[in-house]
């Protein structure tokens, strides 16, 4: 089998240790970098779940930096009205768009919207997700199984799917993937599962679109305080909530975010099928 050529990026050399800097040929490139606006100037995001949570902390932070915002949600109207609220009377834009994305149609309107408001696609931020306690896989019917599955991955599938074509080099794609991808949920097992597809899709994705350069990374909350939650779960363990994680809480929206902003921005320029994890100190090796 003929060896494969290895592509040249640079002059070939060679200097005594330790080496010197300003000999080398290009020189390493470690200026701050400046960003005028901030750091999303610019940009279009489409961020679903973007009425709560994560995604009202991610959706108020990037317009901060700078970006034109587009929320999908479901039907959190007063919550969805008040992130758009927040982002105007920072002198941010902000559209909305009520859609159901476990539904494939509506996830290609959502991007043809976006695109027809804006002229194009720069970040998405795959965010929605929901989830139902379930003590058993026995009490996990069917209905449930592709509820969860087609709000929480095929949503993030088919929102890529119709978003790619409108992305160009340097855009990028952030999922929201979940502790529980690594380390499992006894009593959220079709949750667990959904977000161990999107662990595989980011880096599978990234792969696919790498030499389109667009980066695909995803984010891996542990407990987080949002509204998902206190819907999914008992008085008692609402109350005790993230306790069980070495720093002793759960997270607020506002601490994860940055997460998003970095791995969005050109700060993350050399980072894709990547996976962060802001989750209380929780090592998961993944």
């Amino acid at each position: 089998m003929e060896k494969k050529k290895t592509e040249k990026l640079r002059p070939g050399q060679v200097q005594a240790k330790p080496g010197r800097e300003n000999e080398m040929q290009p020189r390493p490139d470690h200026a701050p970098k400046q960003y005028e606006g901030g750091r999303l100037a610019g940009k279009v995001a489409l961020i679903t779940g973007g009425d709560s949570g994560i995604g009202g902390a991610v959706a108020r932070l990037f317009a901060k930096e700078g970006a034109r915002v587009v929320i999908v949600y479901l039907n959190e109207d007063e919550d969805a009205v008040s992130v758009k609220n927040d982002i105007v009377a920072a002198d941010g834009t902000c559209r909305l768009i009520r859609s159901d994305i476990s539904k494939e149609a509506s996830c290609r309107e959502a991007v043809e919207e976006t695109v027809e408001a804006f002229g194009g696609i720069d970040i998405l931020v795959n965010n929605a997700g929901t989830q139902w306690e379930q003590s058993s896989i026995e009490e996990i019917t069917t209905e449930q199984l592709l509820q969860t599955f087609y709000t929480n991955f095929f949503s993030c599938f088919w929102m890529t799917k119709y978003a790619v074509g409108y992305m160009k080099k340097g855009a990028a794609i952030v999922n929201t993937a979940s502790v529980t991808a690594y380390r499992g949920s006894p009593s959220l097992m079709d949750y667990a599962a959904t977000k161990g597809a999107i662990v595989g899709f980011t880096r599978s994705l990234a792969g696919n679109l790498v030499k389109k350069g667009i980066r695909v990374n995803a984010v891996a909350p542990g407990p987080v305080w949002t509204p998902l939650i206190v819907s999914s779960f008992d008085k008692e363990k609402v109350a005790t909530f993230g306790s069980d994680v070495p720093m002793g809480r759960a997270g607020e929206p506002a601490e994860i975010a940055p997460c998003y902003l970095f791995l969005a921005g050109d700060d993350a320029g050399f980072m894709t099928g990547q996976v962060l994890h802001p989750n209380g100190g929780t090592v998961i090796n993944g």
